[in-house]
């Protein structure tokens, strides 16, 4: 049986910072930073980070599948939450999949996301069930640098295994070469990078084509099969002079989505490769290399099987949800790189008592409620009596998921006593269509949309708040308008 890629998803955050709103304040300090201040970059919520936009990507992916079949759970980046938690333990909790899985964190690289999936590729060639690979990047960086201008925040999603792949693997090929073009020390929130053309010369250009040509030479395929080529560097002509070199169609080159999203670090080969397979053909051929003390480069065949890939959001379909974003000071405060007086109410202690958090985990992580089994009534939370008052049963309740559930919204305010990261805090009361309601937070809210009563909510997981004393942060479902599904094969 072939192994591969059997389905793929994807997540950008909803906001987009306009660059030239960057520019603007920092035009005093360095005015030579105006080359980099056309488009607009993905900003995260103050709610999302690497782990929940990890979870949306994977959630995308696996449309339309099993999560009972599963064998594993990989995440990558740079970015984790937590140093010493597992972090696709939480993404694999979320999904409220079985516990008899494997779970792997992959970091400390711009290639953690190549090396993560071609790990897996590796496993799955051998494994009766497919793995979950998803990758995701929430990075800080240094106010007026280049880098605040040209990174995004993002995630991406593959399952890989054997079986009506829609993207056969031909191929891994790497190298390790300690080139340090840039580093994060322990401790350290920004990256220190180096010069930028001596990283492309010495770097991509001396680097990428020696393991590229290795790929070529391994797989027996010819430069000019390739349909597309993956490479994720947000220097401008660098992808296109490596085709060049390479001898690749000069139409390969895929986009590199700067202009409205941004490069999303160790997420962003696989980003780009997922955006490649929306509107990929049977007998496509995408090489996909990222670059990072060495390189990956990864080649695919796309199948006919990705005519019968039911619709996702991908790539493609988180950038189309979109909101412009002109307030970098925004920006700033949801990234952590300013200290703003949030007053008195966002002093409460938000110490989180592990063995409640522990108790309580199947709810708050896994949205599991309770439904009757007398009268099928479904109710959240879980509790030991039937809230139907026509039933009223004791001790009938069972294990009832709620997170992919459609919703309608009952009621909701916008509060601006209460403390919130992005005031005002929009919540309110929303029902399950089959049955159950909750007052829930929302987010992603615009302003300027219109919310109305009986309007489609779905449930996503988010940051509920933060113990910085402690470092730690607690995760809870909530509510958010439900985006059509844009995208698909």
């Amino acid at each position: 049986m072939e192994v591969g890629i059997l389905a793929y998803g994807g997540y950008i955050p909803k906001s987009r910072l306009q660059r030239s709103e960057i520019f603007k304040a920092h035009a005093w300090l360095n005015p030579g930073l105006k080359g980099l201040s056309k488009g607009e970059r993905s900003m995260a919520n103050w709610d999302e980070d690497s782990v929940t936009m990890a979870l949306e990507a994977a959630r995308d992916c696996l449309t339309a599948y099993s999560r009972e079949n599963l064998s594993a759970v990989y995440m990558a980046s740079t970015t984790f939450p937590f140093m010493d938690r597992q972090n696709a333990g939480i993404v694999a909790d979320a999904l409220n999949l079985k516990s008899n899985i494997q779970t792997l964190d992959f970091a400390s690289s711009q290639r953690a996301g190549s090396a993560a999936l071609s790990v897996a590729l590796q496993v799955a060639n051998g494994a009766d069930q497919p793995i979950l690979f998803t990758v995701s990047e929430k990075r800080q960086t240094k106010a007026a640098s280049p880098l605040e201008f040209t990174t995004g925040d993002g995630a991406a999603a593959l399952l890989v295994g054997k079986g009506e792949v829609i993207a056969k693997h031909l191929g891994t090929y790497s190298e390790t070469v300690d080139f340090v073009d840039h580093y994060r020390g322990e401790g350290e929130a920004f990256d220190y990078m180096w010069e930028e053309r001596w990283v492309r010369d010495e770097g991509y250009f001396k680097i990428v084509p020696d393991v590229i040509n290795g790929l070529l030479s391994k797989t027996g395929i010819s430069a000019a099969d390739v349909t597309t080529f993956c490479f994720p560097v947000a220097a401008r002509n660098v992808a296109a002079t490596l085709a060049k070199k390479l001898g690749f169609n000069e139409n390969s080159v895929a986009d590199n989505l700067q202009a409205n999203c941004g490069e999303t670090g160790a997420a962003h080969s696989t980003v780009m490769l997922v955006h490649a397979l929306e509107n990929a053909k049977a007998g496509d051929k995408i090489l996909v290399a990222s670059f990072g003390q060495g390189c990956d480069a990864m080649l695919f065949e796309v199948t006919e099987a990705i005519n019968a890939l039911p619709k996702r959001n991908g790539i493609s379909g988180s950038l189309s949800r979109r909101k412009v974003e002109t307030n970098y000071n925004r920006f700033l405060s949801f990234h952590k790189l300013v200290n703003l007086e949030l007053g008195i109410r966002a002093e409460v202690d938000k110490n989180t008592g592990l063995t409640t958090h522990n108790r309580n985990r199947k709810m708050t992580q896994r949205m599991l409620g309770g439904k009757c089994s007398d009268c099928g009534t479904p109710q959240f939370p879980k509790s030991n009596m039937c809230v139907n008052e026509e039933c009223g049963a004791i001790h009938t309740q069972e294990d009832y998921p709620f997170a992919e559930l459609t919703a309608t919204m009952n009621s909701y305010t916008a509060d601006r006593l209460t403390f919130s990261p992005d005031p005002p805090a929009y919540y309110g009361m929303i029902q399950f269509a089959e049955g159950g309601r909750l007052m829930s937070d929302f987010t992603d809210i615009d302003p300027d949309e219109e919310l109305t009563v009986g309007m489609e909510m779905r449930m996503v997981f988010r940051i509920k708040d933060h113990d910085f004393k402690r470092g730690f942060r607690r995760y809870f479902w909530k509510a958010t308008p439900k985006m059509s599904v844009k995208k698909g094969n």
